[in-house]
């Protein structure tokens, strides 16, 4: 058996050219990679790769000629790859990471799973979990992981530890989460400060990594109003956040501050060789690192000071890198390096990258090679992915295969972007059974490919004539949010031509996926081939893709889907109907698009008074009631007769449009026959819907002349209206008329009047009043009047018996308790916590106006700690504070 490093010594010679040569003749493209194993210089390739990727040579070079035995190396080889992978990883953290993901919905669930892995909590462990997870881009469990640590017993965050969390969300992705950490903590430093850490310092470097450095440098000034003063490693952290975000002025106020205090060090040499090539002062910039150097030779075991020394020269070499200075960045990194004083690793960094990034490819190559071999310098793992995404790039196969088996012999600690180059690599080198092993075994590690390692899985596997497992790789992409439209509809196209079976579920996914890009007229492409096949599409689906077209004002096609979906057998609702026909009502020409969908309809539905019904719905709808009124006479014309929900139909166009006297006189012509309780309600709904009240209510009182019963709708609508204009006297009629009809008050009206009592005392005046005019006579009603007193402030009760008399009256629901949460804020925070506390215990789901309330309870009574608490936890739903919280915040 030959060790990996013989196996490569020995087969690198004939790899290669080999690969040169495949991929001259099978260009690939970053885009669209074609990858074929068919010919004998390809079968050769790979039969090389699996030899320099498998420690058995033998073995492997016997596998060219046999599929099965090539499946079984792949595998092995696969092995080998994952093996490297797995071993930059940590199984304490890995199981952290996987616990976070699993519970960190629920807060309490998390905190006692965390709790049960019994961690060493410190604060060089914290650093490793929050670099662990930034490495593996977990932002949202770094947030998670670091919020229960600064809860937990008996660990405080350091400085160390609030800085690595800031630079993690630094982030774009993750700036929106930090900026509202550092705004909406200002009021709970006893949840995660230890007394060695100062509150005003960690916000200063919470503001300063933000890049907030107007924020930074104004509390910066209240501390020192106040006494108080950075320690040296915030200092160097503003001092840095300065320079990065141009505010040079500010900078040498803040330099000047640090010597003053005695904390300047090799950080601040460094920064201050940062500042000048910030500048573009690179003669001065140079000068100041070689007097630094000079002054330095006599300290080379001054770890610190080779520390300041290294980043000071990476910054240098960087600044003259980014103005084309090249040679001379390379003279004095060679200069340097034969002094033995000042570590060469970032250096040689920062110059790979920006010779890559130059596209001088050959020459970081060379380098990598001679530092290699002379000094055994190896790059870290970002220099290295950055190298071979770049490799990749320009289809240099060979230098990525040597730089992949380098990394891989020195044991580099891998990341997302090294198995994602990977992937791509195998499948470009025509080894799509390694790729796709690697893929199979890396799921199981946590790890997600991204669109392009995907693009090239997908791409490889259709070469290969292996469409299942492409197309189910097309599932799991689009199952983990990674859109891949392009490819979908080929892909799909594909399995259809192979009367693949879709599942309904996977087909709205695809669909969906493709509306919401806005791409229906794609999505309508892949419905064609289906019908072309015979495949029905469900009604779902057909649902999807109206909404779609609609969305894009693209009413004509919205109707030939409406009436394909009826041709294969789907009901459209009128609330469907509806959606298309006020699409089509905005388009240019709406009458024509309007009659010509009513036509077609009619032509199968001639007799079916249904479509006229919601042709007016849909007409009336859209702000168009002399079309639902054209429609409802050619209904006549045709000798259909208009049904009750014709007439209701129309009455409500009319209404909605406020189109008040066509609608009196509709109502009026409208036959004995139809003229019941139904068109009565729809009538006294409609008129409070335009704000009409003494219209509806003298139509209201004609229905109880009439010996009708009003429905809850109308009362419903009509206490809101009369509420709304503070007609509270004859809020108390209505009230007293619907007792009468031995109706039960709905809930939607108690809560009406709940909320009112809270707004002010006129709804309990006008109670009063009525009870005074019928000398108390209303007993029934007596105890709802002690309801709306209590919610004015007139007396109070207990909460047991305001909950009994609500029952009494009207259902509760979370509105109701939302109003109850209200009127205890004000009075007594304690009791609103045992009902807040008791209303979830019952199963009621607390909303946004329930958390809303908490929170400006407590801020109203100064409890600015656990307002600032609640507001967090608003946030963690995903609601927001309204503006009257809002205003508690920024005070």
């Amino acid at each position: 058996m030959l060790s990996i490093k013989q196996v490569t010594k020995s087969s690198r010679s004939l790899l290669f050219p080999l690969l040169l040569f495949n991929f001259k003749n099978n260009s690939t493209s970053l885009i669209s990679p074609t990858c074929s194993t068919s010919s004998s210089s390809s079968s050769s390739t790979t039969t090389s790769l699996y030899c320099c990727f498998y420690y058995d040579y033998s073995t492997a070079a016997a596998a060219a000629a046999n599929t099965r035995d090539r499946g079984l190396i792949a595998k092995n080889v696969a092995s080998s790859i994952k093996e490297w992978f797995e071993q930059g990883r940590n199984e304490l953290l890995d199981r952290i990471f996987l616990t976070i993901r699993k519970h960190g919905e629920d807060k309490d669930t998390l905190g006692f799973a965390l709790s049960q892995l019994r961690l060493p909590l410190n604060e060089k462990f914290v650093l490793d979990v929050l670099a662990y997870g930034n490495a593996r881009k977990e932002i949202y469990s770094c947030v998670k992981f670091f919020d229960w640590a600064g809860h937990k017993g008996g660990f405080f965050h350091t400085r160390a530890t609030f800085h690595a969390f800031f630079k993690i969300l630094s982030k774009s992705e993750g700036m929106s989460v930090m900026l509202d950490f550092l705004d909406s903590y200002s009021e709970t430093r006893d949840l995660y400060f230890h007394h060695n850490v100062r509150f005003y310092t960690v916000l200063v470097m919470g503001y300063a990594v933000a890049g907030k450095t107007d924020d930074a440098l104004q509390l910066f000034g209240r501390m020192r109003f106040q006494g108080l003063d950075l320690d040296a490693f915030s200092y160097h952290v503003l001092l840095n956040s300065l320079i990065q975000h141009n505010s040079l002025e500010a900078f040498e106020v803040i330099f000047k501050q640090i010597s003053l205090r005695g904390f300047e060090n090799a950080v601040t040499r460094f920064l201050k060789v940062k500042y000048l090539c910030q500048q573009k002062l690179l003669d001065e910039a140079e000068a100041y690192f070689r007097k630094l150097v000079s002054e330095g030779k006599g300290n080379k075991d001054r770890s610190g000071e080779r520390f300041g020394y290294a980043q000071a020269l990476r910054v240098l070499v960087d600044g003259f890198c980014q103005n084309g200075l090249y040679v001379k960045a390379s003279g004095l990194i060679e200069e340097i390096s034969k002094l033995e004083l000042v570590a060469m690793e970032p250096a040689y960094g920062i110059w790979l990258k920006n010779l890559v990034h130059a596209g001088e490819i050959d020459a970081a190559s060379e380098f990598l090679k001679s530092k290699n071999s002379l000094e055994g310098y190896v790059p870290d793992i970002f220099r290295c992915n950055f190298l071979l995404s770049r490799l990749l790039k320009d289809n240099r196969l060979g230098d990525a295969c040597d730089l992949l088996i380098e990394m891989k012999e020195n044991q580099l600690s891998t990341d997302t972007v090294t198995m994602n180059a990977a992937l791509c690599f195998f499948c470009k080198a025509g080894m799509v059974e390694v790729a796709y092993e690697l893929y199979k075994s890396n799921l199981l590690l946590g790890f997600s490919p991204n669109s392009l390692a995907y693009n090239y899985l997908i791409n490889s596997l259709c070469g290969e004539g292996s469409s299942d497992e492409a197309y189910s790789l097309l599932k799991n992409s689009i199952r983990q949010g990674v859109s891949l439209l392009d490819m979908m509809m080929d892909l799909v196209l594909l399995a259809l031509s192979k009367n693949h079976t879709l599942g309904d579920s996977t087909y709205n996914k695809f669909m969906s996926t493709l509306c919401r890009a806005g791409r229906v007229e794609d999505a309508y492409v892949m419905l064609g081939e289906f019908n072309r096949r015979n495949r029905a599409a469900t009604e779902a689906t057909y649902r999807l893709l109206i909404y779609g077209f609609n969305k894009s004002n693209r009413g004509d096609m919205a109707a030939r889907l409406l009436l394909e979906m009826q041709d294969k057998g789907h009901q459209p609702t009128r609330k469907l109907f509806r959606a298309v026909i006020c699409c089509l009502c905005d388009m240019k020409n709406p009458e024509m698009y309007f009659f010509k969908l009513l036509e077609m309809q009619l032509s199968c539905h001639e007799s079916d008074a249904n479509v006229y019904n919601f042709f007016i719905d849909g007409a009336g709808h859209s702000k168009k009631p002399e079309l639902a009124r054209e429609v409802f006479e050619i209904m006549q014309r045709n000798g259909i007769e208009a049904n009750i929900c014709s007439h209701i139909f129309l009455l409500k166009a009319y209404l909605r449009n406020e189109r008040i006297s066509e609608a009196l006189n509709f109502f009026k012509a409208t036959p004995d026959s139809k003229m019941g309780k139904k068109l009565y309600s729809a009538m006294v709904v409609g008129l409070c819907g335009v704000k009409r009240t003494s219209l509806a209510l003298d139509f209201l009182k004609e229905m109880r002349n009439k010996g009708m019963v009003p429905g809850m709708e109308c009362y419903d609508a009509i206490v809101q209206l009369l509420c709304s204009t503070k007609n509270y006297d004859v809020v108390i009629n209505i009230i007293n008329d619907l007792k009468k009809c031995r109706h039960r008050l709905t809930s939607f009206i108690g809560n009406v009047l709940l909320l009112h009592s809270l707004k002010s005392k006129e709804l309990y005046e006008a109670w009063v009043r009525s009870r005074d005019v019928q000398n108390g006579t209303s007993s029934d009603l007596s105890n709802l009047g002690l309801l709306i007193g209590a919610f004015s402030g007139h007396f109070e009760v207990s909460l047991e018996y305001l909950e009994e008399v609500i029952e009494q009256y009207f259902s509760r629901d979370i509105y109701t308790y939302n109003l109850l949460l209200r009127m205890l804020a004000k009075r007594d925070l304690d009791h609103a916590l045992e009902l807040f506390y008791r209303l979830c215990d019952r199963g009621y789901e607390p909303n946004r106006w329930t958390f809303d309330i908490m929170a400006h309870g407590h801020f109203k009574h100064g409890r600015k700690v656990q307002g600032m608490l609640w507001v967090e936890e608003m946030w963690k739903k995903g609601f927001d504070p309204t503006e009257g919280t809002l205003r508690f915040l920024s005070r």
